[in-house]
């Protein structure tokens, strides 16, 4: 099922449970990598697994950035009401402190391409110096 259907049919509260039980699966795998939606920090238990089970790669991204990547989509249920920039503002001052609480590593994606946010990873992950890797 898609995103929009579970929120259509089983709200906000459902689709929230069901990624928690994903993240719970997921994050007892090894050799993995998974890229979380925006919202899953917000649960605790979220947060708590996804700290204690592997390394966090927080991808950052400024409100402006976030509007101009979701302009075209519509299967975002949560900015398809009010004003978007509203909407992308509050959301990020909720989650961007849980995100930097509990991330090993910040990186910011602004006007960036791909291939140069994966190689940037791939230096810091590797460098000798774990107190760099927590800076933007």
């Amino acid at each position: 099922m898609d995103i929009p259907f579970i929120f259509e049919k089983e709200g906000e509260a459902g689709f929230r449970r069901r990624e928690t039980e994903v993240i719970d699966e997921l994050t007892n795998r090894d050799g993995i990598v998974l890229a979380t939606g925006g919202g899953a920090i917000l649960a605790e238990v979220n947060r708590r697994n996804l700290a204690s089970r592997g390394l966090v790669i927080y991808l950052t991204a400024s409100v402006r950035q976030q509007l101009e990547r979701t302009r075209r989509g519509r299967d975002r249920p949560l900015l398809n009401v009010g004003d978007r920039r509203r909407v992308l503002t509050d959301l990020f001052a909720v989650r961007d402190p849980l995100y930097r609480e509990i991330a090993d590593l910040c990186v910011g994606t602004d006007n960036r391409t791909v291939g140069n946010v994966a190689a940037e990873i791939l230096q810091r992950v590797k460098s000798p110096d774990p107190e760099g890797k927590k800076q933007q």
